[in-house]
């Protein structure tokens, strides 16, 4: 069997960023509000709400500021509660507890999307609503924002690993009042760390900005879009000027600088990698031992992992296929095998109660993730594809022995 690829490095980052970079290194211009216009950062906030399809952007450090910073910018008030799906990493209930609110847990199918008879058993429960689309699998965006918008519940959406997916042709991030993506390594778009959220709301973004960090007059730096004046936003900057706390999550140009010459890559970034995913969805499904979930209807993916639960085996079985694919050098990860792993619900002790969920956790007892770089070749995709079912083959075919 041929060596199993690198899936860990990300594409190199193009020569447009360095280029830009080395100009940084000579201005030494790396804070965002230096530059009386123009600076990294406001341009790539401009670009990013274009490409989505939104008024506002606002760059920060992380995808989990941007959530922070999104329910801060909501008003809510302490203690209010944030329906989450039990399914997601735990940088999102973090960032609700960051933010003073409660997280509240719904359950998740086998398909990894959100159980809608129980999101909507809670909703009457909660004052707002993270939508996580956790590692790209798109829930049922019709129903969920039909039950919020009857009820009034603000939707944000955790969107860090869907640059690029669509729902019904609208990019997902675009259909609740905030969208919040992520820039680290593993995402689509690479700047190491960093993070984005957009939204339409003029007031909104005004609060977020101003509690990212924007302190004194440099909210007046912050544009409508294409970098226009926007008077309902200027008005929104001069109500909540010196009324909010600043958190100072901003991004610095560097990190823009690295961003900025990928956001022409992305299309291509995204047909690649849905062409990798369902070339190594089509062959595990072959086989009875996997069940790659299919997406929705409405849903077109931006994947670069892919995510299959395992049919048949044990607990113990589990355990000796991810041992077996380790050892012919693919890493699988069973999100629930694990003391630590940071996508087990079980696992978020910082909680003040943590509810049993029974689908969500049997669910993710027998959920798989395995990377798959949108770089990689159609050879690099079968030594995977090879290794992940010899490995399930050899577990079982040892305990038919």
């Amino acid at each position: 069997m041929a060596q199993p690829p690198n899936v860990h490095d990300a594409e190199p980052i193009p020569a447009a960023a360095r280029e830009a970079i080395d100009a940084l290194m000579q201005s030494g211009d790396l804070f965002r509000y230096t530059a009386p216009e123009n600076a990294p950062v406001t341009l790539l906030e401009q670009e990013y709400a274009a490409l989505l399809g939104s008024k506002y952007a606002l760059a920060v450090s992380s995808c989990s500021a941007a959530l922070f910073l999104s329910l801060k910018a909501l008003g809510l008030p302490r203690d209010a509660r944030v329906l989450i799906p039990a399914f997601t990493f735990a940088a999102v209930p973090s960032s609700v507890v960051h933010a003073d609110c409660v997280p509240v847990l719904c359950e998740v199918g086998d398909n990894y999307r959100i159980d809608m008879a129980d999101f909507a058993s809670k909703l009457d429960s909660v004052q707002a609503v993270i939508i996580s689309h956790m590692r790209g699998h798109t829930s049922d965006m019709d129903a969920i924002m039909a039950l919020c918008d009857a009820r009034g519940i603000p939707v944000v959406e955790d969107a860090a690993h869907s640059l690029g997916t669509t729902w019904n042709g609208q990019n997902i991030g675009t259909m609740g009042k905030v969208g919040c993506f992520s820039f680290q390594s593993y995402k689509m778009v690479n700047a190491g760390e960093g993070g984005i959220l957009i939204t339409d709301d003029a007031d909104l973004i005004a609060r977020a900005v101003i509690m990212s960090g924007a302190y004194e007059h440099n909210w007046k730096k912050h544009k409508g879009p294409r970098g226009e004046n926007a008077p309902d936003l200027e008005q929104a900057f001069a109500k909540w000027q010196n009324q909010l706390p600043l958190y100072n999550l901003r991004m610095s140009n560097l990190s823009a600088a690295v961003i900025r010459p990928q956001l022409p890559e992305l299309a291509r970034r995204v047909r690649d990698g849905l062409k990798n995913h369902d070339y190594v969805a089509e062959r595990l499904n072959a086989s009875p031992f996997f069940d790659v979930p299919a997406p929705l209807t409405p849903e077109r993916r931006a994947p670069d992992s892919i995510q299959f639960n395992l049919v048949g085996l044990t607990e113990e079985q589990i355990c000796a296929f991810a041992s077996a694919a380790d050892a012919k050098g693919v890493k699988v990860q069973v999100f629930g095998l694990s003391q630590d792993n940071a996508r087990a619900f079980w696992n978020w002790q910082f909680l003040r109660d943590i509810p049993e969920l029974p689908k969500t956790r049997a669910m993710l007892m027998k959920a798989c993730d395995v990377r798959l770089p949108v770089r990689l070749s159609r050879e690099e995709l079968d030594v995977i594809a090879d290794i992940l079912l010899a490995a399930a083959e050899e577990t079982m075919g040892k305990a038919a022995a």
